[in-house]
């Protein structure tokens, strides 16, 4: 174990990849399906040999010593794993392009989930591998927002945090290394692997005990843990659990909008306690809100055809809308089975513009959500009631409190700067898109879907559907650079590209 510790944070998950590859290895030989088998693993044992060789050869040098050059693995493993996971992926395939299966990789990775395959081009172990690979990304962001976001003040951490955005609350801690970053992965990823892996390991069976298939379960339980959307029957709909399974996946789902559901360091609330977490109570009003918005206007319109008496359609109505929104708003995108019953009802379609709008909301700080997440969104409502409170009452004082003053100002600031960071690099990949002929609309709902880490949009949205596998090579390396952007999240890229902070 000490030896790991010496080990480059990259060549560390570039082994875990490679270890990983074993199981649909084994699923593929389970199923007979011989040529994915050797695919699998075969890559997997070549990733280990080399893992292995370089490994020793770095053994007797110092890394992982420096937060901030663990912050530029990170982004390196979002670079270059992706490759390293694609490889047999590629093999196994055989009718695709190594590119096509590196985007997969990367959609996986980041937990985007992007539609590019459809589910019956692919075998048993291709789709665990798919699903497998989200629910390892989702893993390492968990384990990264712990122990290299959070020492950082970045991720979401920032608004809240007495320190500046790369540094730590004393300043320039995060260069003089006075903690280990090692020790704290080490703390990290044993303190919360073990709770993904159960949470995950409950959510497979409940969705077994409702009905639905041992591996359909399998992936959905990943999936949902990961907020991937990857699913080889093509989500709740595809399965046999019905709304029963739906009503479990949103259970598990309220873990991706607040960390505070698995951890108790990084809320801002003043009492403690899951309900005081500004971030939980802000996602369930946006839950319980829009889709009764959704069902007022399913209502006025279901007066023209005669149809507003019927509460079992309202009723289902309703329940498909809080799903599917519960589902976009933790980027997660798994439309409900009952999402055209409320469409149906009324005879209208639900617009694209609020699942493009919840995706860029997204979810909780330091979870597998994307999105611009919902603590700056708190951080920018209290600020903007507080300026409306001057305006009425000029010399009123605001609450008082460390943490509350910092939320209403450098918070509210800095959340304020990386929407607008977020907002330019939205409108740049949507113009590049646009660059390759594809158009306005579908560019627009490439650029939210993969910036906000929300594959799944893409096919559900009407603007935004097109067979990726199509598009020529330039639109997929933006797609990748955009989905990479989004996981990681621009102010971390701001601070990596700041020498003042890894000068040394």
């Amino acid at each position: 174990m000490a030896l790991l510790y010496r080990l480059p944070l990259l060549l560390l998950l570039t082994g875990l990849a490679s270890a990983s590859m074993i199981v649909p290895a084994a699923v593929a030989l389970w199923a007979e399906a011989f040529h994915d088998a050797r695919s699998f693993f075969y890559s997997g044992l070549v990733g280990l040999i080399f893992c292995t060789l370089i490994g020793l050869a770095l053994a007797n040098r110092p890394h992982n010593r420096n937060a901030i050059r663990q912050l530029m693995a990170l982004l390196g493993s979002f670079v270059i794993v992706p490759a390293v996971l694609a490889v047999p992926f590629y093999e196994a395939v055989q009718t695709t392009s190594f590119l096509n299966a590196y985007l997969e990789m990367v959609s996986s990775l980041s937990t985007t989930g992007l539609p590019l395959f459809a589910p019956e081009r692919l075998s048993m172990a291709e789709h665990l591998w798919r699903a497998q690979v989200g629910w390892m990304g989702g893993l390492l962001m968990w384990v990264a927002a712990a122990a290299i976001l959070a020492p950082l003040n970045l991720g979401g951490f920032e608004v809240t945090s007495l320190g500046e955005p790369g540094q730590d609350v004393v300043a320039g801690a995060a260069r003089r290394d006075t903690s280990n970053p090692a020790s704290r992965l080490a703390r990290s990823a044993a303190v919360l692997a073990p709770t993904y892996a159960l949470l995950t390991l409950a959510l497979w069976v409940l969705l077994l005990v409702v009905g639905d298939t041992p591996f359909v379960a399998l992936t959905h339980a990943m999936s949902v843990m990961a907020t991937s959307g990857i699913s080889p029957v093509g989500g709740p709909a595809g399965g046999g659990s019905g709304i029963a399974g739906e009503a479990i996946m949103a259970v598990f789902l309220l873990f991706a909008l607040s960390r505070m559901t698995f951890s108790q360091d990084s809320s801002s609330a003043q009492r403690s306690g899951l309900f005081y977490d500004p971030e939980f109570r802000l996602g369930l009003a946006i839950v319980l809100l829009v889709p009764l918005l959704l069902l007022l206007r399913h209502f006025v319109a279901a007066l023209d055809i005669g149809d507003q008496n019927n509460f079992t359609a309202a009723a289902r109505a309703f329940w498909g809308s809080a799903f599917t929104v519960l589902s976009f708003l933790t980027t997660h995108g798994f439309s409900s089975v009952d999402w055209v019953d409320a469409q149906a009802w009324s005879g209208l379609d639900t617009p694209g513009l609020i699942l493009m709008g919840l995706a860029l909301i997204g979810g909780g700080v330091a979870t597998t959500a994307g999105g611009v997440k919902l603590l700056r969104v708190f951080a920018l409502i209290v600020n903007g009631m507080r300026e409306v409170d001057r305006l009425v009452h000029p010399s009123s004082v605001g609450r008082s409190g460390l943490v509350s003053r910092r939320t209403r100002r450098e918070g509210a600031f800095i959340a304020w700067v990386f929407f607008m960071i977020f907002a330019i690099t939205l409108a740049a990949t949507t113009v590049a898109l646009a660059a390759f002929n594809i158009p306005f609309e579908q560019s627009l709902v490439l650029a939210v879907a993969s910036l906000s880490n929300c594959g799944p949009l893409i096919s559900v949205v009407e603007a935004g559907r097109l067979t990726l596998l199509e598009l020529g090579p330039g639109p997929k390396v933006i797609l990748s650079l955009a989905m990479m952007m989004g996981r990681l999240e621009m102010l971390a890229l701001v601070v990596i590209l700041t020498p003042d902070l890894w000068r040394d």
